[in-house]
């Protein structure tokens, strides 16, 4: 799995696991990132990890990736 900031993630369940690993799935970003859902909705992502206000499809970032919405990835709906 992914080692520093030089790493990768194959998906979005292993953004949100390494995130809440890592303790960081509670903690708000640097500065909130508008996200475009595969719903249709957009939101502003606060935390490293948050989800859609109205499907409630789970995304993740890491904290190095954190200042870019390309590296925001899906996780799944209510992902846990």
């Amino acid at each position: 799995m992914h080692e520093g900031c030089s790493g990768s993630f194959q998906d979005g369940k292993q953004v949100v696991d390494k995130i809440r690993m890592m303790g960081f799935s509670e903690q708000y970003m640097p500065m909130p990132l508008t996200i475009d859902c595969e719903c249709g909705e957009s939101f502003e992502m606060e935390k490293f990890e948050d989800k859609c206000p109205i499907c409630g499809m789970v995304f993740g970032v890491t904290p190095c990736h954190a200042f870019d919405p390309s590296n925001v990835m899906a996780a799944g709906i209510g992902y846990e």
